[in-house]
């Protein structure tokens, strides 16, 4: 099976990823890498979200973007060429049953850590501040872009209540406006350009990068069978 995959990179530092597997994704310090890391990615995707597992891989880079932001730390602003036409009903409920699904699995692997305070990690500092370290800082972190994506495409969101919760109303909001599904590409914060495909898409990856990093910390301080892995990560 062909994996049709968009590469952003600063210097060494690469991030890619699968353009029909929405939200999946690799990052690592070069092109070889990442591509390396795909296939990986990609079952633990499958097995995640459900449906036929492939027999095969073989990544096609299909768009480039050489980026200034911090590519190591999972900084992007990359739309994707298809994220930029909008979407029927279907592919809209299909997406949007994927960013809840995830939001709803985020939040169960939340509620199993033992102890949401407690992290073996060390401190680190990244473009936005520290990197969250225990499950209570990594949850409050990725439930609180809910406002931020909804906001750039104008659409008023907040992040109160759990990270379903206000998924939730944010689409319930954007379903208020007129010709939603016709979204157009939209220039938001920091000159960086969004649409609604965009939108689902930053939803879902970014759960996937910070459910992996709770998962691997809760596997490192409390042991292997700790707590469930929701997502099918690897590690």
């Amino acid at each position: 099976m062909k994996i049709f995959c968009v590469w952003e990179h600063n210097g060494g530092d690469s991030l890619l990823f699968a353009d029909t597997f929405v939200g999946a994704f690799t990052r690592g310090a070069s092109r070889d890498s990442v591509l390396e890391k795909m296939p990986a990615e990609i079952r633990s995707y499958v097995s995640w979200k459900g449906g036929l597992m492939p027999d095969a891989f073989e990544c096609e880079i299909i768009q480039e973007k050489q980026s200034d932001l911090t590519v190591s730390d999972a900084d992007s602003d990359v739309i994707f060429d298809s994220e930029r036409k909008g979407l029927s009903p279907t592919e809209y409920a299909e997406l949007k049953a994927l960013a809840l699904k995830s939001a709803q699995d985020f939040l169960t692997l939340y509620q199993a850590i033992p102890d949401k305070s407690k992290s073996c990690l060390p401190g680190r500092k990244t473009f936005y501040g520290q990197v969250p370290r225990t499950a209570r800082e990594m949850y409050e972190h990725t439930k609180n872009v809910n406002a931020y994506y909804f906001g750039e495409i104008g659409v008023p969101a907040d992040n109160e209540g759990t990270i379903l919760e206000c998924r939730e109303r944010g689409f319930a909001a954007l379903e208020n406006q007129a010709d939603f599904l016709k979204c157009a590409v939209c220039l938001g914060s920091y000159d960086e350009e969004w649409s609604l495909r965009k939108v689902l898409r930053r939803f879902v990856w970014h759960d996937r990068i910070h459910a992996k990093a709770m998962y691997r910390m809760a596997v490192k301080t409390f042991g292997d069978k700790s707590v469930p892995n929701v997502f099918r990560f690897t590690i």
